[in-house]
């Protein structure tokens, strides 16, 4: 790349070619400690961290991990929601010299078992209530895992939250097993925090093996090192001069092992000095009450979030005036969305930005000070380049304005796919990071999504890319959440398909909502069916998802082959 036409664009006070220093991910906590010890770390149920407590139990953390016999290279994984032990666990594995690998609460009993093995796990931490402690140990018993680290919500909750939760919530801690296959939390912390140093080189050794979401396959391990991850932090907050170091406060709703929050909440807001208050899962009403009693400042979120905010029934009873910054990932936002939540909370911007999980994530974002764009997904952050390129061949650029593969290079993208190297040959190529997704450039260096590339559809010969059909129906003051796909059609090959929820108490029929899109898109790109529901599936990180969707249309579609061939066979 010999241009890069973003840089007109620049905020005065961000620097594209600012230098980032590699180091071990886990400095980014004690570098805060060191500046602002008392300084509020961690909010949780009523209970305060200092950044000096964080360091002291992640220093004991690591201390216990390490007369285990972890070091270098071992493999811990977090099996765990929003809560302080994920943070503690987290830093202590880093210094101890382990890998950490994220594991969703959600998951099944084979998906734990998959990433389990592939990952090479020998060590899990979790919590002893029984939506997570019996799942694991079933795991751990037809498993390579050689310990648990079971912990308490009692451990961390006010003394009388403790008592009140062990009085009332007893039917929901599980029961132990009397046997060497866990480790309490306290019996593992019961040491002076002197941990003996790694030895870790920040560009070689990989801080957290991240798996990706399965969309599009079995999901593979992106193995994010130190310095992709303390890298990804540093350009974060160098993205925002409007940053307050040590005043900010974040909103830790998004589950912090998913790469979004686990960065842009966890890592960039402790190397910041913020405070984050942590929720266990996003419950509407409660993030409300959060942000109005704990002057919250920034919150991440995916685009189903910030739509739910806006059709809350008593929105007007909660006071959001401190919002200043919100971040938008994870999936398109729709410009309704942004344009409504903006107007519905004055005085914050909905930024949008982009990235993966193979680019630990951010790699672009709209300004925080210039023209935020509605629709784009920003500039490059400092020191990465973003190409539009040939999606068959991404050694050809594509020039401004010019649709293709959105590709990125920078020091956030990943090392490679663990045990994978016939995949990461694919995606790493020539220094570049193919992400799959389609969009182009315009002259100022904004970048805008069109759509996946596994998403488009091809009806009769012409592409149609979901984002605009839904950018479309989003636009009906009618529509609160809508989601397109590609379904088997006989004569077109494909079609699109809508799948429509209703704002509470609106009504509306296919054929109006039809005439409405006429006015709007093409004849390729209008929906052969539209079909109404109560809700849609989403992803763990609250995501809307196709994948349930596109399965289930496939199954009648075959379903409806399979009948007619039955109808043409007892005819004949």
């Amino acid at each position: 790349m010999t241009e890069r036409p973003w840089l007109t664009a620049y905020a005065q006070d961000v620097d594209w070619h600012q230098r980032f220093e590699a180091k071990p991910l886990y400095a980014l906590l004690d570098a805060t400690a060191a500046a602002r010890p008392d300084r509020p770390h961690l909010y949780f149920k009523g209970r305060r961290y200092r950044y000096r407590d964080t360091k002291a139990l992640s220093d004991r953390f690591a201390k216990g991990l390490q007369e285990l016999g972890v070091g270098r290279g071992t493999k811990v994984g977090l099996f765990l929601p929003n809560c302080p032990q994920f943070v503690v666990a987290y830093y202590g594995a880093l210094k101890a010299g382990a890998t950490v690998v994220n594991y969703s609460p959600l998951y099944s009993v084979p998906e734990l078992l998959h990433q389990v093995e592939d990952s090479e796990t020998d060590l899990i931490v979790t919590l002893d209530v029984t939506q997570l402690f019996p799942t694991i140990h079933h795991v751990f018993t037809e498993s390579r895992l050689q310990r648990l680290i079971v912990s308490s919500l009692r451990d961390v909750l006010p003394p009388l939250k403790g008592l009140g939760y062990s009085l009332t919530q007893g039917s929901q801690i599980a029961a132990l097993p009397n046997d060497d296959s866990w480790l309490g939390w306290r019996r593992l912390l019961d040491n002076d925090g002197a941990y003996a140093d790694p030895g870790l080189d920040p560009h070689e050794d990989v801080a957290v093996l991240q798996y990706t979401g399965g969309t599009t396959g079995t999901p593979k391990g992106a193995m994010l090192t130190h310095a992709n991850l303390s890298i990804n932090a540093q350009q974060t907050l160098a993205w925002d001069p409007t940053i307050r170091p040590g005043e900010e406060v974040m909103l830790g709703a998004l589950p912090l092992f998913h790469v979004f929050a686990m960065t842009l909440v966890m890592n960039a807001t402790t190397f910041g000095g913020g405070e984050i208050v942590l929720m266990p899962k996003f419950e509407l009403d409660e993030a409300l009450d959060l942000v109005t009693r704990r002057r919250v400042t920034q919150m991440p979120g995916v685009p189903t979030m910030f739509n739910a905010i806006l059709n809350h029934a008593k929105l007007d009873k909660y006071d959001l005036s401190s919002l200043k910054a919100c971040f938008s990932g994870g999936a398109p936002l729709p410009r309704e969305v942004k344009r409504r939540f903006e107007e519905r909370v004055p005085g914050s911007v909905v930024n949008e930005g982009y990235g993966l999980t193979e680019s630990s994530p951010t790699a672009s974002a709209n300004p925080i000070i210039g023209e935020n764009r509605s629709g784009s997904i920003g500039l490059p952050m400092p020191g990465t380049d973003i190409v539009i390129t040939d999606p068959d061949d991404p050694r050809v650029e594509r020039s401004v304005g010019e649709t293709g593969e959105i590709c990125i290079r920078g020091p956030q993208v990943m090392k490679g796919y663990f045990k994978q190297p016939e995949a990461s040959d694919k995606v790493l190529v020539d220094g570049l990071l193919r992400t799959g997704d389609i969009g182009y450039m315009d002259a100022q260096g904004y970048t805008y999504l069109i759509d996946r590339n596994k998403d488009l559809i091809l009806v009769g010969g012409f592409n149609v890319y979901p984002r605009t059909v839904e950018e479309a129906v989003y636009s009906h003051p009618a529509v609160q959440e809508c989601t397109v796909i590609g379904i088997p059609h006989d004569h077109l090959g494909e079609a699109p398909k809508a799948f429509v929820v209703l704002k509470e108490d609106h009504s509306l029929e296919d054929e109006r909502l039809l005439s409405y899109l006429r006015e709007r898109l093409g004849k390729h790109e209008l929906p052969r069916e539209i079909e109404f529901r109560d809700s849609l599936p989403k992803t763990m990180v609250g995501k809307l998802s196709k994948k349930e969707l596109v399965e289930e249309e496939r199954a009648k579609y075959e379903a409806r082959v399979t009948a007619s061939a039955k109808r043409e066979g007892q005819r004949a």
